[in-house]
């Protein structure tokens, strides 16, 4: 795995009126400080590639639909630079998905029904100094394959 990415599985507690899930809590130490939290819902098929920060960490959560994660290591000091690591989250598979600054990351949305992702970062969103560089979603320097596999 990609170094500095972290995993947290998440535990539903349910019963006969539905469930209760912890999402994250500050004493889970996944970010080194909490920015911001948002939504966005996207629709089937689309493909939200590729990005990366320089100076914030992203924590991804998809609580409706289905998605895969792709994730890039840019980090020219990192042990795991050109790593790509490729991750299932969703309704399916709730896991919380820390990407650290100057990892790429993207997804598509998997399935016939749009995907709502909530993502907290370290850092709030500046619009005069937006800590968001892009890459084309099939940057030859990835080269990932978006297409699926195993019909």
């Amino acid at each position: 795995m990609i170094k500095d990415v972290q995993v947290k599985k998440l535990v539903k507690h349910c019963d006969d009126r539905g469930f209760f899930m912890e999402i994250l809590r500050d004493d889970d130490q996944l970010l080194s400080r909490f920015g911001q939290a948002s939504m966005s819902r996207t629709y089937p098929g689309v493909v939200k590639a590729f990005h990366y920060h320089e100076r914030q960490d992203d924590l991804w959560f998809f609580p409706v639909g289905s998605a895969q994660v792709v994730l890039h290591d840019l980090r020219e000091d990192s042990p795991t630079k050109g790593e790509t690591n490729v991750f299932y989250l969703g309704e399916d598979n709730p896991i919380l998905l820390v990407i650290p600054k100057m990892v790429a990351h993207g997804y598509r949305v998997l399935g016939s029904m749009p995907a709502l992702i909530i993502y907290f970062t370290t850092a709030p969103y500046d619009p005069d100094k937006p800590d968001e560089k892009r890459l084309a979603w099939n940057d030859p320097d990835i080269g990932f394959d978006w297409t699926t596999k195993n019909r």
